[in-house]
């Protein structure tokens, strides 16, 4: 069975890159929301397993959003990775991931092979 991805990112042409590339494979269902207003009741009514979460949009940013997933009952044990473009490789503790509050940090731009690295790695401890 397929794990569910949702995108949350304004970035279009990013989300459906990134959705082409996740589905490729057949390992997961990948969800867009371009709009970060629309991201709680779009989590609500997909219930993703992982959530790939940009940092910095209008309307509310990824802090916003992780903030109102932690405050829903059925969306708080949901793990997120924030992308972001506010961070340099050489920034992060390791050059591409880092841990902040719980939510796993990856620069943008983003290589597919470690996002895919990480993406089961958190699917498999979660």
């Amino acid at each position: 069975m397929s794990k569910k991805i949702l995108i949350i990112d304004d970035e279009a042409g990013f989300t459906k890159l990134l959705r082409m590339n996740l589905e490729r494979n057949g390992d997961y269902e990948v969800m867009i929301e371009n709009h970060s207003v629309h991201a709680l009741k779009t989590a609500q009514d997909f219930q993703p397993d992982l959530v790939l979460l940009d940092l910095v949009m209008p309307g509310l940013d990824g802090g916003d959003v992780a903030a109102l997933f932690q405050a829903d009952p059925k969306l708080k044990k949901v793990p997120v990775i924030m992308l972001t473009a506010l961070v340099a490789h050489g920034e992060t503790s390791t050059g591409s991931v880092a841990q902040a509050a719980g939510v796993t940090v990856l620069p943008k731009p983003v290589e597919m092979a470690t996002l895919r690295s990480c993406i089961t790695d958190i699917l498999e401890k979660s």
